[in-house]
């Protein structure tokens, strides 16, 4: 039975692959790693884990996704986000693991009106999205049989995550004013999952960047209005700029990612995010009641 390692499990994507882990019960054997079993920062920790454990496949779900903080801590984003990457790619290529690495739009300006394809020019414009961009590099120079994937405006019933904020924000709040000038796609992490498990099972593979999103591009305020619609909230949402919201970490104003690709390769077709959204407000329901 082929092996499964997801590390930083329990993070959003991590959690929704315990999820769906028992639907691959006859097909996989999953390991889950959180960062306290191994630190991928700890080169010599990594190598000894995988020389035990020797997975046919490694899902790195484990990242520094603070925004904002990396800015004032980039040694530790770049810690976590590169020079982890590359001890688990490295890692790998002793193992001949296959890698499948997460990554983020944020590698992207956002000064772009047309969709991001994998092959267009990275400038990230922080310290996040710096320290991604150098682990994808460092994934794919160090373990020729890796997939760096993609995403963006990851939410889930699982964790931090902007649906569940402004949920918890609509029951406390009469009025929120919502950026709504940054566009991208809101992807439900469960949707990333389950088109991991579709590579993992696909023969053969292509390594390399690929990106994967729910559809089609919307911004915040959009966002926030149809989480309020599907949660029936009575909130009243003020469409604001950035400029009044700012950060002090710079959000890419427009990072739509083009989905072609891996619908192409591995026949993935995108949902819709309004359909997802409406998932994970019904299952955070259920699971309330």
């Amino acid at each position: 039975m082929k092996k499964i390692l997801v590390i930083g499990s329990n993070g959003q994507l991590g959690s929704c692959f315990k999820k769906l882990a028992p639907d691959f019960e006859n097909q996989f054997e999953f390991r889950f790693a959180d960062s306290q079993e191994l630190n991928i920062t700890e080169r010599r920790a990594v190598e000894d884990f995988f020389e035990d454990y020797k997975p046919d496949f490694c899902i790195n779900a484990a990242a520094y996704t603070a925004v904002d903080l990396a800015e004032k801590e980039a040694d530790k984003a770049f810690a976590v986000n590169a020079d982890g990457v590359a001890n688990v790619a490295e890692a790998c290529k002793a193992s001949r693991t296959v890698l499948i690495h997460i990554s983020t739009d944020y590698v992207f300006d956002g000064e772009s009106n047309i969709s991001y394809s994998e092959d267009n020019f990275t400038n990230p414009q922080g310290v996040y999205g710096a320290s991604k961009l150098k682990g994808e590099e460092l994934a794919l120079e160090n373990n020729p049989q890796t997939m760096v994937i993609r995403t963006s405006w990851l939410y889930s019933e699982f964790n931090k995550n902007f649906v569940k904020t402004m949920l918890n924000l609509f029951s406390t709040k009469d009025e929120l004013g919502i950026v709504a000038d940054q566009f991208g796609q809101p992807t439900n992490a469960n949707d990333l999952a389950n088109a991991v498990m579709k590579i993992i099972q696909s023969d053969p593979k292509m390594f390399g960047i690929f990106h994967f999103s729910n559809y089609p591009e919307t911004n915040w305020f959009e966002f926030a209005s149809k989480i309020a619609e599907f949660s029936n909230s009575g909130i009243k949402l003020k469409a604001i700029t950035t400029e009044e919201f700012p950060t002090p970490a710079k959000r890419p104003r427009r990072s739509t990612m083009a989905l072609d690709k891996i619908e192409k390769v591995y026949r993935i077709e995108p949902i819709h995010w309004e359909h997802s959204l409406q998932d994970c407000i019904e299952t955070l329901t259920t699971t309330h009641e």
